[in-house]
């Protein structure tokens, strides 16, 4: 029985560890999680909120993943999407999915993300 996802790895390119620590962790605001050393001598970097984490790993041939993707949900997409804009990400608007407003944006590598968030009834 699967109970839930433990983590989402995406690739990066070697080296580019303070790009991705700029993206994920002062404009998206997930925390830097430190790897264990044995795993840390590889490079990349983690980064989590609550249940959410997110692992960017190094591959050497690296090429970003631009149909796959992790799509995560957040609470106040505009704001989210301004924080982007403003480190010069930008956030694209993609057909409606019923009960979500949402964007896609790429990371610092080209990596394709998701950002919902929940539509609610103000009834």
């Amino acid at each position: 029985m699967i109970d839930a996802i433990h983590h989402v790895q995406i690739a990066m390119p070697p080296g580019q560890e303070d790009r991705a620590r700029a993206f994920y962790a002062d404009i998206l605001r997930l925390s830097e999680r430190k790897k264990p050393a044995h795993l840390a001598v590889r490079g990349g970097c983690w980064f989590e909120d609550g249940s959410v984490r997110i692992h960017l790993g190094v591959e050497e041939d690296f090429h970003p993943a631009r149909k796959a993707h992790p799509a995560l949900l957040v609470s106040d997409l505009a704001e989210v999407s301004s924080r982007l804009a403003a480190g010069g990400f930008t956030p694209v608007a993609d057909q409606p999915l019923p009960g979500y407003h949402r964007v896609y944006v790429d990371d610092p590598f080209g990596n394709r993300l998701e950002l919902l968030e929940e539509l609610h009834d103000l009834d």
